[in-house]
C-alpha cells in the first residue's frame, strides 16, 4: 500500500461547483421567479459564484483595454486625492448636490 498521490484522487469539485451545475440543469424549463426563489436559497457562496457567473455572461462586447483603463482612471484619482488636488466630501454632501442637479 502506497501514498496516494495527486494523479490517483479523484477531482476535487466544490460544493458550490455542483449546486450551480445541479441548478443548472434542474431549471431549464422553470420560469424566472422559481428560479431566482431557488437562487436566493443558495449559500452565500454559491450565490456570489452564480452572480458572477451571469454577469460574465453578459459581458460578450467588452472593450478589450477595458481594464487597463480602469486601473489608470483609479490611480490618476487616488493620486489627486493624495496630493489635495481634488476635495472628498462625504456622501451626505454628495447625495444633496446630486438630488439638487436632479431637480434643476
Amino acid at each position: 500500500m502506497g501514498t496516494s498521490t495527486a494523479r490517483d484522487s479523484p477531482p476535487v469539485v466544490s460544493t458550490v461547483s455542483v449546486t450551480l451545475v445541479a441548478l443548472y440543469n434542474q431549471v431549464m424549463a422553470r420560469d424566472a421567479a422559481e428560479l431566482l426563489k431557488e437562487a436566493l436559497a443558495l449559500p452565500v457562496e454559491a450565490r456570489a459564484a452564480l452572480a458572477g457567473s451571469l454577469l460574465q455572461s453578459l459581458d460578450t462586447e467588452a472593450d478589450e483595454n477595458a481594464e487597463e483603463a480602469w486601473q489608470e482612471e483609479i490611480l490618476k484619482r487616488l493620486g489627486e486625492i493624495d496630493s489635495g488636488a481634488v476635495r472628498l466630501i462625504p456622501w451626505d454632501e454628495a447625495r444633496r448636490r446630486l438630488k439638487a442637479r436632479i431637480r434643476a
